[in-house]
């Protein structure tokens, strides 16, 4: 599904943006509890009208993004050069899905954090990206968003946080239209990676606003080839191994990335780099794959500082070269322009202030290849985005305090008390603690008394719901749904949009074992990330990646 870009100039080849950095062989591979099963699915029609521009899909990853921003943020070229690198570039729609999320509130000095999506296709639709990609038989597909991570550069850009997302979690997906056929798609609930094929990349940019609560500024792609260049001109990364590894075909496991290295520190370039990042197999999972890739990411950031490549003319053409040929991004930050104040921004920020983690999930009870998020870690995890709190603890105590982000109420009024219908039901078990008897009934009696009159308890489901959430259908009740939170003293980033409910439904969960008043929930502090989300700071040097013993040599 290529796109043409928006500048009116004949469409560039691209190598199928980077699926994942790949997915290492065929659509879904059944390897390992956490690999994948299909995520097909339809999404939805968005509310109003929206301009179209069209371009590229795919990207690949927080390293080659972020060192293609750093690059542009520094070039010096001439005017020619200039130009030339600006018509590299390609660009597409920020969002192309339902999604309420407001831009957190400025800070005493007006600044706000900023947020960036960043992609990775598993499109086979170019020869070159068939070449490094394989599995023929996604050719002519639509192409699916397989790596996803989102950059948080603090307000006062003193820190960076990173959450990447494994491309097999169930999620909501909205309504979205694809900007590039004007087809439209039903909201769903599915794997997040098929979201990129119902509506592009502004399509998993609503998907992520809408399971975060964070407004999400811009994303960016780049594709396998993107990958190689890039690696090449860098001149290699140092990653390391525990063991010799191999990822390779095994009787009853097929593909792998063809990674083949000796125990130890070493480094990667080329192709050689891609089928690092692309490794899943041998690193047990795509949460294994994941950690390696914060790896080579942070690797990557300490090799370039390492050899002054911002002063250094020749390599810094060469990489802003491969970048801008590699990249796609959202409309707002299609030039060089726009690149060069980004950057400025991304390069004051010092490696031990860079953390890398992975959302925290669950095995899924409907499907175990598939997760979901893990609630109260999860949520832990995206509340310090939107709150805008470092992930890491190296910053001055002035700098953790920082005044919560504004929760921002719907602009859908809310019918009266006694008119909205609310469905009350019992999530309070979890993996470590029996549900609560009666919970629901409690509830729901608690919002009759409040003038709730249309408030009744669901029975009959049993549910393990980590932390408190209100789900409604559609834009129509949002109003109502935040009404009956606030009622609640619960926050209105619980309150959530859904396709699993018919009307606003309210499931009291694990967070929520006594009382008629939702507890007042703790505020996440400085470096005070979950254990769940493998937290890697960018100064960590000795990090090495285990290897699954079927794949030692």
């Amino acid at each position: 599904m290529t796109q043409s870009g928006v500048r009116g100039r004949p469409t560039r080849s691209r190598v199928g943006q980077a699926r994942d950095l790949g997915r290492d062989d065929g659509p879904h591979e059944g390897a390992g509890p956490a690999d994948g099963g299909d995520g097909g699915g339809a999404g939805g029609r968005r509310r109003g009208s929206r301009r179209r521009p069209r371009g590229k899909r795919g990207i690949l990853r927080w390293s080659a993004t972020t060192l293609s921003v750093l690059i542009l943020g520094t070039a010096g070229a001439g005017y020619v050069y200039y130009w030339h690198l600006n018509n590299n570039l390609d660009k597409g729609e920020r969002r192309s899905g339902d999604s309420d999320a407001k831009k957190a509130e400025p800070n005493a000095a007006g600044q706000t954090p900023l947020n960036i999506l960043l992609i990775g296709s598993d499109s086979r639709n170019s020869t070159e990206n068939l070449e490094l990609g394989g599995s023929k038989e996604s050719v002519g597909t639509k192409p699916r968003g397989d790596v996803q991570m989102l950059i948080h550069l603090s307000a006062g850009r003193k820190h960076a946080s990173v959450v990447s997302i494994p491309r097999d979690t169930r999620v909501d997906i909205p309504e979205c239209e694809d900007p590039e056929t004007g087809d439209t798609y039903p909201a769903t609930n599915d794997i997040i990676n098929a979201s990129l094929a119902r509506g592009g990349a502004g399509c998993t940019l609503a998907t992520w606003e809408n399971l975060t609560g964070a407004y999400i500024d811009h994303w960016m792609t780049i594709d396998f080839a993107g990958v190689v260049k890039m690696a090449d001109a860098i001149g290699g990364v140092e990653v390391c191994v525990e063991q010799n590894v191999h990822d390779r075909p095994l009787p009853g496991v097929p593909g792998g990335s063809g990674l083949k290295l000796e125990k130890g520190k070493q480094k990667v370039q080329g192709k050689q780099a891609l089928q690092w990042l692309r490794t899943r197999h041998a690193f047990k999972s795509d949460l294994g794959r994941a950690e390696a890739q914060h790896m080579y990411m942070n690797s990557m950031i300490r090799t370039l500082k390492k050899q002054n490549v911002f002063t250094d003319t020749g390599r810094l053409m060469n990489l802003a070269e491969a970048a801008t040929d590699s990249l796609t991004v959202s409309e707002e930050i299609g030039s060089v322009d726009d690149l060069y104040g980004l950057g400025m921004q991304l390069k004051t920020v010092p490696t031990d202030r860079i953390t890398m983690t992975t959302m925290p999930t669950v095995e899924d009870p409907q499907n175990r290849n598939h997760l979901v998020p893990n609630g109260a870690d999860a949520e832990k995890v995206w509340a310090m985005v939107r709150d805008d709190v470092a992930f890491d603890n190296k910053g001055k105590k002035s700098d953790a305090k920082k005044k919560p982000a504004k929760e921002q109420a719907s602009g859908d009024p809310a019918a009266e008390d006694g008119e909205i219908g609310i469905v009350v039901q019992n999530g309070t078990r979890s993996s470590t603690l029996a549900p609560v008897g009666g919970r629901a009934n409690a509830v729901s009696q608690s919002l009759v008394q409040k003038g709730f009159s249309r408030a009744t308890a669901d029975g009959t489901v049993a549910l393990a719901e980590d932390k408190t959430v209100v789900r409604y259908p559609s834009a129509e009740l949002e109003g109502d749904a935040q009404r009956v939170a606030k009622s609640l003293g619960i926050p209105l980033s619980s309150v959530k949009r859904s396709t699993d409910v018919s009307g606003v439904t309210l499931v009291v969960g694990a967070d929520w074992r006594e009382g008629s008043a939702y507890p007042k929930q703790s505020k996440p502090e400085a470096g005070d990330v979950p254990d769940s989300a493998d937290a890697l700071n960018g100064s960590d040097s000795d990090k090495c990646m285990p290897v699954y013993e079927p794949y030692r040599w």
